[in-house]
């Protein structure tokens, strides 16, 4: 009676799972520092404290519906890091608004411990 010897195949598979698994690149997500949304399914705000900054194409700021000047929301963010680090930043950008005045607010929320920061889209 004909048999099929398995051992072989075994040491062929292990080789190929080895070789697969060190060539292989993992991509750290959390590396980007962003939370991607998924717009198809986004529901309501489910935070109901949290610290909303707009931005208007023009570049003016506001702090929860206050205009507020650059130095202003620095030294609020400050208050707000040291009395509150957990909190979240909501940040609404227009889709005109330049990526420079962006990276400048989150920077100014990063760098008073304000680290939740999320974009809303439409």
């Amino acid at each position: 009676m004909p048999s099929i010897n398995i051992v072989p195949l075994v040491d062929v598979l292990t080789v190929l799972l080895f070789f697969f698994l060190v060539t292989m690149q993992f991509k750290q997500v959390s590396s980007l520092n962003i939370t991607v949304p998924r717009i198809e399914t986004a529901g309501e705000n489910k935070i109901t404290e949290q610290i909303v900054i707009a931005l208007s194409p023009d570049g003016q700021l506001y702090l929860n519906d206050q205009p507020i000047s650059k130095e202003r929301l620095a030294n609020s963010m400050q208050l707000a890091g040291e009395l509150t680090p957990e909190m979240p930043v909501l940040l609404i950008a227009d889709e005109e608004v330049p990526l420079k005045y962006v990276t400048e607010v989150m920077d100014i929320c990063r760098s008073n411990q304000l680290n939740k920061v999320r974009l809303q889209s439409r």
